[in-house]
């Protein structure tokens, strides 16, 4: 058992003989104790399921609409989603880890890299509306996915600081990369990257947070993709080179 655990605490899980030859047993042997992996997964308290990571995660969203990842209990993260302490620290072993899982599986920052990736070259006027996009349909199936970044991120705790520098940070540079390209290349109006990126990010940003008020409301104003798409077009007249 101690060497089993100690296998599935490195990485992916082990084959029965790689747990078998680490304990310095037979695989018979293994097999006489241990019916079945079932049956050492469960003396280990190891959860099999693969849904277990994403129950984890959607119950750790909904626990951080409320408080913040500093305020959050790890045991409490583990009653809400239904696994134990143990299956909890196994998948996440602390707040770092979990926070950047959130991050990887619920922030747009992934999906605009890997657009931009793909978006070398082409004109503002077809990536920003595609970047906009991306960014508004990744948040918009977590809508607190955008309070939770916007209070963890700006806390600077030292469980987000190291997480963000990962993510967060490498796709705003990625951005600022492509808008002071397309600067030089004149189809941009110059001024510093970083400005122009806020320019843009900002809004949407606002846009997603006022956008639940405002139906509340009952207020008349532009929603989903459609409103999106204008404040894109917005900021692209905006900024279009000088004459």
């Amino acid at each position: 058992m101690r060497e089993a655990a100690r296998l599935y605490e490195a990485g992916e899980p082990p084959s029965v003989d790689a747990i078998a030859e680490a304990a310095g047993v037979s695989r018979t042997t293994l097999y006489r104790i241990f019916p079945s992996r079932a049956a050492l997964l469960d003396t280990l308290a190891i959860a099999p399921e693969p849904g277990t990571r994403q129950r984890i995660l959607e119950a750790a969203l909904r626990l951080l609409t409320s408080r913040s990842l500093s305020d959050l209990s790890m045991d409490e993260l583990a009653a809400e989603a239904g696994v134990s302490r143990a299956n909890l620290y196994r998948l996440f072993p602390g707040k770092s880890a979990l926070f950047r899982a959130i991050l990887l599986a619920y922030s747009p920052f992934e999906p605009v890299m890997a657009l931009l990736a793909r978006a070398a070259g082409r004109p503002p006027d077809e990536v920003i509306p595609q970047v906009v996009l991306a960014a508004y349909r990744t948040v918009a199936r977590h809508r607190g996915i955008v309070r939770t970044l916007l209070l963890e991120i700006t806390s600077m705790a030292p469980e987000t600081q190291q997480v963000f520098a990962e993510t967060g940070v490498r796709a705003f540079a990625t951005f600022g990369g492509y808008l002071a390209t397309q600067m030089t290349a004149g189809r941009l109006r110059r001024m510093h990257p970083m400005l122009a990126l806020q320019g843009l990010v900002g809004s949407v940003i606002l846009h997603l947070l006022a956008e639940p008020v405002f139906g509340q409301a009952g207020m008349d104003a532009p929603s989903g993709e459609e409103a999106i798409l204008q404040l894109a077009q917005l900021w692209l007249r905006g900024m279009r080179p000088e004459a």
